[in-house]
C-alpha cells in the first residue's frame, strides 16, 4: 500500500528501462514529486542521456541531479578497502558492494537539500543491493521513508512491466523486449554479472560475458613489467607518474585488461541467505590487491600484519553486507589506517596471461634486514645458538603433552 503522505521523493536511477518504470511507478502509484540522481561511477556509460528521458517523464529540470563522483568512490570507498586487503570469501573484491553506499549517501544530501521524505531504489527483492541501500539510508538519516518499488507492485512478470512501460509511452529499445541473457552491473572498480546463462554454476561463463578483459590465452605472449608508487597504503603513482585515485584505477584496469587480469567465477552467500553465481571482472583491483601486498611485506611487523589478516574477513563481511556506515566498520577502519603510516614506497608488478607477480619491493620505511637473512656466516646481528633455547620454549607444552600420552598409554 502506498503512503500518501510522501510528497518528494529521491531515486537512484540509471535511466535504464527498469528505474524508468520505477520513476513513473512513483509519479502514478504515490503521486509523489520525484527527484532523480544519477551517479557517473565509472560504470563505462554515458550518464547525460538519463537527464533528457527523466525530463520526458516530466521531473523539473531542477530536480534532475547528474554527478560525476568516480574520485570520490575511489578516494573515499575503494582506497580505504584496499588498504585492509578486502576479500569476501577469500576471492570476491567487493565491487558492487563498495559503491552502494556512496550512491545512498549522495541521495541523503539530496533529499536534505531539497526537502524530499522519501528515498527510493531499483534493487529486486532477493538481492543484497536492498540491504546496502537501506542500511546507508536509515544510518544516515533514521526517519527516512524508504520505497523499495520491486517488493511493493503488484507486477507478476516481466511483460506486465513492459505493458506498464507502453501504456505511460516509456521508451522501450528493442534489446529490451526480450530477456536479457544476464544482468550486468559495473563501475570503475569491477563489473558483474549474475542470472540466466550463468545460472548454473556446472556450466562455464561463454566468452561473451567477459567485457573488461580479454581472455588469458589470448593475451600477449611478452610479460608487461611495471611499477606502482603508494604512500601510507594508497598507490600514487604508475611508472613514476603521479595520477589522481580514479585516474590510476583507470590505468590499472587498462593494464589488467590488455593481459586477461581480474576474472572470477564464483558462488557466493548472499546475506539475504540464498547462493548465488557471479562472472566478476576487476582487473585494476586485482592488480592492486596483489601490489599492496607486496609493499606491506615489507614495511608492516609481522604482529600488525597478522592482526589485519584476523580483522580482514570481519571488515569485508560488513561490507560486503552493507554496514559501512557503523561504528564497528568505522573502528576496524580506523586501525587498518593506523597500520599503514609507514606502508610507503614502490613496488615492481609483472603481468602475464592473467597472472599478476610482485617482482621487487623497496620502500625507505622496510623492515627487511638482508644482514639478518644472509646465510652468510660472521654478520653480528643474529646468533644461531639462540635458536635452541628459543626452540625449546616454545616446544614445553608439547613435551609435556607428549610425556602424559606417554605415561597413560595403553
Amino acid at each position: 500500500m502506498a503512503d500518501k503522505s510522501v510528497k518528494k521523493v529521491v531515486l537512484a536511477y540509471s535511466g535504464g528501462l527498469d528505474t524508468s518504470i520505477i520513476l513513473k511507478w512513483l509519479q502514478t502509484e504515490y503521486g509523489a514529486e520525484v527527484i532523480t540522481f544519477t551517479a557517473d561511477l565509472g560504470q563505462g556509460e554515458e550518464i547525460e542521456p538519463a537527464r533528457a528521458k527523466a525530463l520526458a517523464a516530466g521531473v523539473k529540470p531542477e530536480n534532475i541531479f547528474i554527478e560525476d563522483v568516480r574520485e570520490e568512490f575511489v578516494r573515499d570507498y575503494v582506497f580505504p578497502m584496499f588498504r585492509a586487503n578486502t576479500v569476501y570469501e577469500g576471492q570476491y573484491l567487493l565491487g558492487t558492494s563498495i559503491a552502494r553506499p556512496l550512491i545512498a549517501k549522495k541521495q541523503i544530501e539530496i533529499a536534505r537539500k531539497m526537502g524530499a521524505d522519501a528515498v527510493s531504489h531499483g534493487a529486486t527483492g532477493k538481492g543484497n543491493d536492498q540491504v546496502r541501500f537501506e542500511l546507508a539510508y536509515y544510518g544516515l538519516e533514521p526517519d527516512i521513508t524508504v520505497i523499495a518499488p520491486w517488493r511493493e507492485w503488484d507486477f507478476k512478470s516481466r511483460e506486465a512491466l513492459l505493458e506498464f512501460a507502453e501504456q505511460h509511452q516509456i521508451q522501450i529499445t528493442k534489446d529490451k523486449r526480450g530477456e536479457a541473457p544476464f544482468s550486468v552491473d559495473a563501475n570503475l572498480l569491477h563489473s558483474s554479472s549474475e542470472g540466466k546463462v550463468l545460472e548454473d554454476p556446472a556450466v562455464e561463463a561463454p566468452e561473451f560475458v567477459h567485457m573488461r578483459t580479454i581472455a588469458p590465452e589470448d593475451a600477449p605472449d611478452k610479460p608487461h613489467v611495471f611499477t606502482m608508487d603508494f604512500e601510507k597504503g594508497d598507490p600514487v603513482a604508475i611508472d613514476g607518474v603521479a595520477l589522481s585515485p580514479a585516474a590510476l584505477l583507470t590505468k590499472l584496469n587498462e593494464l589488467g585488461r590488455d593481459n586477461g587480469v581480474g576474472r572470477l567465477d564464483l558462488v557466493e552467500n548472499r546475506f539475504v541467505g540464498m547462493k548465488s553465481r557471479g562472472v566478476y571482472e576487476t582487473p585494476g583491483g586485482t592488480i592492486l590487491l596483489a601490489a599492496h601486498r607486496g609493499i606491506e611485506s615489507i614495511t608492516l611487523d609481522r604482529g600488525a600484519m597478522h592482526l589485519k589478516d584476523e580483522l580482514m574477513p570481519k571488515y569485508a563481511e560488513l561490507v560486503y553486507n552493507g554496514f559501512w556506515f557503523t561504528p564497528e566498520r568505522e573502528m576496524l577502519q580506523a586501525a587498518i589506517d593506523y597500520s599503514q603510516q609507514k606502508v610507503t614506497g614502490q613496488v615492481r608488478v609483472k603481468l602475464y596471461k592473467g597472472n599478476v607477480t610482485v617482482i621487487g619491493r623497496t620502500s625507505p620505511y622496510s623492515l627487511y634486514d638482508q644482514d639478518l637473512v644472509t646465510f652468510e656466516e660472521g654478520k653480528v646481528a643474529y646468533d644461531h645458538r639462540d635458536a635452541g633455547g628459543f626452540i625449546k620454549l616454545n616446544a614445553l607444552r608439547l613435551r609435556v603433552l607428549a610425556k602424559r600420552d606417554q605415561r597413560t598409554k595403553g
